[in-house]
Order: structure tokens, then C-alpha cells, then sequence
């Protein structure tokens, strides 16, 4: 067992242990994820369900695969938590991990929306739109009726490029500022826009787009 302060100095291999509850199981992962923890925490649970099946594990009975689904799930939920009780301008590395956390691996595109109080701090966090590996649809109608039902102030966009590339195309800044517009009309401020690509993030807002 890891000791609470000892964590950060543990090794990877170490560290997956101590989540699964299981050496053998650990190093079988990351050998299959080439040394990849983001690779490994981005696979489908049931992915490589059949590497442990001679372990006598089912689909969701101590599937390792879910377990580490689990662990990164409530840490989004932990950083959209304080998130909900600070000012997200104030803490841009806790809404790109959130961000990443979320989006990071997916191989289809989502477009999402962080909707923020008058303090900005979180309220929720939506996905509005789903689209394919290369595009998806955005209507401005939905995303302002998405900021005036949760009695927004303020909003963040995000979207993934699957392709790992997080350059803005003219579609996305056009969209960008389609967006802003509609959104002012109801008095609702437009912060940022983020493209997540798989461990890399832009920000709109850095660029000089908003």
C-alpha cells in the first residue's frame, strides 16, 4: 500500500497498482498501452476486455478498464466541483484539466459548454452537440436556451479535434463569434472557447479570437 505522501514519487506502474489492487493486471495494461497512461485511460472499458478474461474477469465484474474509467471520472467531478466554488479566469489550468479530462480520447467530436454564475464559477457542464470523427452541427438557437435555463452569466465553449491537431479553422472562429453575438443579446458574456486535442488545448481567448 502507497503511502498518502509518498504518491507523487511513486512510479506509474505503482500508482496503477494501487488503483486496480493488482501488479500482474497493472503491468499487463500498460504493456498493452505501449507506456501510455493517456492511452490507457482513454481506452473503451471493454475495449481489451479480453486480456483478463483468463483472470476470470466479466464484462463490469472488476473490469480494470472500468475501474480506471471510475478514477478519472470523479477526478473531472472533483475539478468541476472547486471549480464551482472559484472563479474559472482565475484557475485556466483547472478548466483545461477538466476539459481534458472529459474530452480528451474521444474519437467523435463534441461540442461543449461550461455555463458560469455571475462570479464564474461553474454551474454545469453541458454537451449540447455530438458530431462525427471530423464536424459537428452547432445551432445558436440551443446554446442560448441551454445559458438562459441555467440562469447563466457567462459561458466557455469547448470542442475536440479528434484528429490531435488543436489549431482553430475559420468554421470554428466564425461559429466562435456567430455565437458571442447571439449569446449578448441576453446579456451573457462569451469567455472562452477551448479545442481540446488529445493532451494539448487552445484557448480563443490566449489567441486574440474573442
Amino acid at each position: 500500500m502507497l503511502l498518502s505522501n509518498h504518491v507523487v514519487n511513486a512510479s506509474s506502474l505503482e500508482l496503477l497498482s494501487a488503483v486496480l489492487g493488482n501488479r500482474k493486471t497493472a503491468e499487463t495494461m500498460l504493456r498493452h498501452a505501449k507506456g501510455s497512461l493517456f492511452a490507457l485511460l482513454h481506452q473503451a472499458p471493454q475495449e481489451n476486455a479480453d486480456l483478463f478474461c483468463s483472470e476470470g474477469k466479466g464484462a463490469y465484474a472488476g473490469d480494470p478498464f472500468v475501474k480506471l474509467q471510475a478514477a478519472r471520472e470523479l477526478a473531472a467531478r472533483a475539478i468541476a466541483e472547486e471549480l464551482g466554488h472559484r472563479d474559472a479566469l482565475s484557475s485556466p489550468a483547472a478548466v483545461r484539466d477538466l476539459l481534458k479530462h472529459r474530452m480528451a480520447g474521444l474519437q467523435h467530436e463534441v461540442f461543449v459548454v461550461l455555463l458560469l454564475d455571475a462570479q464564474n464559477r461553474v454551474i454545469a457542464f453541458e454537451e449540447l452537440f455530438r458530431g462525427t470523427l471530423t464536424q459537428t452541427s452547432v445551432y445558436p438557437r440551443e446554446v442560448v436556451k441551454a445559458a438562459l435555463r441555467a440562469n447563466a452569466a457567462a459561458v466557455i465553449f469547448a470542442h475536440n479535434h479528434p484528429s490531435g491537431v488543436a489549431e482553430p479553422s475559420h468554421a470554428d472562429q466564425v461559429l466562435t463569434q456567430a455565437l458571442k453575438q447571439a449569446l449578448a443579446l441576453v446579456d451573457v458574456k462569451t469567455l472562452d472557447h477551448f479545442i481540446v486535442a488529445g493532451t494539448s488545448t487552445l484557448s480563443f481567448a490566449e489567441r486574440g479570437l474573442l
